[in-house]
């Protein structure tokens, strides 16, 4: 076999294009072809798609080679293209046309790409990647991008081809060679400015092999519909949820207390809060984006209550306070459910993610947890023995010990939370049962109001915080008790506080976004599209309209936190997730479990919430990683958005110079909605105004929503989200298999294409 023949007859037809003459010599004899086994075709369909190749082939590249003397065939070097003979009957490289990207294929190390001349009849059409039509220049640098593989026009230069079409081969070497250029390499535009192709390879939405070969994560140990039996699928799943303790249950001991609420309404909604947690994450794993992610009472939905809690109206009750309080949270929550639903099941979800980019998401989250900055270190330090301790522990274990293995086990690093709270948790066990809080004369179950002694009174605040034995939920708790709807009442509806709850739900959209896309990367999978994505976020609202019934408080939507533990424990089956969502059910009739759990000193709660407020911070920050971080624009607005998100809320604050005499110190940046600066003539739109605003993630998601989208940036400066195609959907079974509904379900919901179905 002649090796040479695929070389000549590519330069032969690259002669014809460009009409010189054929060489009086050919390059010298190329090693044979070695066939790739490692062919995947999702990279060459993302390659072709960033190129911008043509599918359809023009007449003239077929003419061209056809064109050739007919007698060629008789030639010692002739090539039959049909049979892919040579003349001496010998097997050549066989030309063919691939039917995925419309390109001649073989086993040669160039490809002839179709360019139109002047004389086949028609104009050149080519569809690059984005949907656009090429115009001459683009046709002409397409012309240059083929010239370093193909041969110069003005000298002899051999470019020796190996099987995978670059520079390296060993055999017949020439004196010159020209530079390996890769395929997707891509060329400058003579007065400077970049070929729109290289705009294309760089964008976000045409770069899938480099950013899925680059950020993919490795290690996972259970992926998302692995099944590895159940006895460890029990255990990944209160691993899971062990890691979320302080999302789940510090919640109802942070709400309830400023509510007026007792040590038994605490327990209730503990108990509350794991049956919808359970109820919701399952309904999420079968119904809404399928991600292995934990649903439950969020951070996001915590501020807005304070605010509502300490607004004037409630503030000199004294009798049915908790009920009233809890009735109001769950109309406006039931309000802002319905208003998230419709935002996902209309498809206006789709329209809005095409604003919502990490440089949005960063600010919005990071502000959550700086919500509470004034509340997390003052209330641990109400009891400083346990705060502190239990602030350094937990850092030691998440830091300083997470390389530490036992039997082969992490522990430290995940079970940090729960390990540090068992252990500060019976260390002041031992400080209560040792008498290190115990005053003469003094009772730790009277209350402060009601104490005549001075003394007694002075003690009284400590023996509440530091006391594990100050909760009387154990004894007041029954063992068995099933929460049900409408608990605490019929829910009560006001306009002021419908708004806000509307206004946070979109926050929590925004929340859920980040967190939809960062998981898709930890689990191994592909992004979801915008319909699942939007089917997630309408599940979301229904699960909040969930939350409103049973009263827990606040809404329901994904835990941020959750994606921490995924990237901590390896662990993504969604297997472990619906069970463990199952065993909260189960624990949520155990009224005792709730109590034990209500139990746990103020103390030692807010200062685990320093840390977990922290680490809230930190997620919201990491999704930066997704754009140009060092861009001075994103540094600009991310940095306004978190300080304005602080300063602007304080600016608000400052008109209740006397409210710090009725409300404790911590709570006094959530009272600005009665009293703020804003007065329109209604007492509800104000009220509403002067509590967003007072909210420090409403303005941070406001400014860097505002700002990202209407200052100028490329797609790759803003590092905006991939999301999958509805094609990729069809194409790929594995991407299929992940997002899609259960089949009996996706039967009746094949119509409604903006969910994904």
């Amino acid at each position: 076999m002649e090796g040479g023949s695929s070389s000549k007859n590519i330069e032969k037809a690259h002669d014809i294009r460009k009409g010189r003459p054929k060489p009086s010599s050919w390059p010298p004899k190329v090693e044979p072809f070695v066939p790739r086994t490692d062919h995947n075709p999702r990279e060459l369909k993302a390659w072709a798609k960033r190129t911008g190749f043509n599918p359809t082939f023009s007449g003239e590249t077929a003419s061209s080679i056809s064109e050739r003397d007919p007698n060629e065939k008789n030639n010692s070097a002739g090539f039959d293209i049909e049979k892919g003979l040579d003349g001496r009957g010998g097997s050549s490289p066989k030309i063919e046309i691939d039917p995925i990207l419309g390109r001649t294929k073989g086993n040669r190390g160039a490809e002839i790409e179709p360019v139109s001349g002047p004389g086949n009849g028609r104009k050149h059409e080519s569809v690059t990647g984005d949907g656009l039509r090429s115009d001459p220049q683009r046709v002409e640098t397409q012309k240059r991008r083929n010239e370093p593989l193909l041969g110069s026009k003005d000298d002899d230069k051999k470019v020796n081809l190996n099987g995978n079409g670059n520079g390296n081969g060993n055999a017949g070497r020439s004196r010159q060679e020209a530079p390996e250029i890769p395929p997707t390499a891509e060329l400058k535009r003579d007065d400077g400015k970049i070929d729109r192709e290289e705009e294309i390879e760089d964008s976000p939405d045409n770069s899938e092999s480099s950013l899925w070969g680059r950020r993919r994560p490795s290690g996972i140990r259970c992926r998302l519909r692995e099944n590895p039996g159940p006895v460890h699928l029990m255990y990944y799943g209160l691993q899971h949820y062990l890691s979320l303790a302080g999302s789940l249950i510090f919640i109802p001991i942070v709400m309830v207390p400023a509510m007026g609420g007792t040590d038994k309404d605490t327990a209730t909604v503990i108990s509350t809060m794991l049956l919808v947690s359970g109820i919701t994450t399952i309904l999420h794993s079968y119904f809404g984006t399928r991600l292995p992610l934990v649903q439950g009472s969020s951070f996001v939905y915590l501020a807005p209550a304070l605010v509502i809690m300490n607004s004037q109206d409630y503030r000199n009750l004294s009798e049915h306070k908790f009920r009233l309080i809890m009735k109001e949270l769950q109309g406006a929550i039931i309000i802002g459910s319905i208003f998230q639903s419709f935002l996902g099941y209309s498809g206006l979800m789709s329209l809005l993610l095409r604003l919502i980019n990490p440089i949005v998401v960063a600010p919005t989250v990071a502000a959550v947890g700086l919500a509470f900055f004034s509340y997390g270190f003052p209330q641990a330090g109400t009891c400083v023995e346990i705060g502190l301790p239990q602030i350094l522990l937990v850092l030691i274990f998440s830091l300083y010990l997470q390389g530490v293995s036992i039997f082969g086990h992490r522990i430290f690093r995940v079970y940090a939370v729960p390990l540090s709270v068992a252990i500060i948790w019976a260390y002041a066990f031992f400080l209560t049962a040792g008498g290190a809080y115990n005053y003469k004369g003094c009772n730790a179950n009277i209350p402060s109001s009601n104490i005549l002694s001075n003394a007694c009174r002075k003690h009284a605040f400590t023996m509440k915080h530091c006391r594990t034995d100050a909760s009387s939920a154990w004894s007041n708790a029954a063992w068995v008790r099933v929460p049900y709807p409408l608990q605490w009442g019929i829910p009560t509806f006001h306009l002021r506080t419908s708004i806000i709850m509307i206004i946070v739900s979109l926050v929590a959209t925004v929340d859920s976004v980040g967190t939809y896309h960062s998981a898709s990367l930890l689990v191994n999978s592909r992004p979801p599209t915008p319909g699942i994505v939007s089917r997630g976020i309408g599940l979301e609202g229904f699960c909040s309209l969930l939350a409103g019934l049973w009263g827990t408080g606040t809404g329901s939507t994904t835990l941020t936190e959750n994606l921490h533990t995924i990237d901590i424990t390896k662990v993504a089956s969604r297997r472990a997730i619906e069970l463990g969502a199952v065993l909260l059910i189960f624990f949520s009739f155990i009224g005792k479990v709730g109590a034990i759990l209500a139990s746990i000193p103020q103390a030692l709660a807010a200062s685990l919430l320093c840390f977990i407020w922290a680490l809230i911070v930190a997620l919201g920050l990491s999704t930066l990683q997704y754009g140009q971080a060092a861009s001075f624009r994103n540094i600009t607005i991310v940095g306004v958005s978190l300080f304005l998100s602080l300063s602007i809320p304080a600016y608000f604050q400052q008109y209740q110079p006397n409210i710090s005499f009725v409300l404790p110190s911590y709570f006094v940046p959530y009272a600005a909605a009665s009293n703020g600066p804003v007065h329109t003539g209604s007492r509800e739109l104000d009220f509403a105004i002067n509590g967003l605003l007072s909210l420090n993630m409403v303005v941070g998601f406001l400014l860097a929503f505002i700002l990202d989208n209407t200052v100028p940036g490329s797609r790759q400066e803003r590092g905006v989200y991939i999301w999958s195609s509805a094609e990729d959907l069809a194409n790929d079974s594995s991407i299929l298999a992940d997002y899609s509904l259960p089949t009996k379900v996706g039967r009746y919901f094949r119509w409604a294409k903006c969910v994904g179905a």
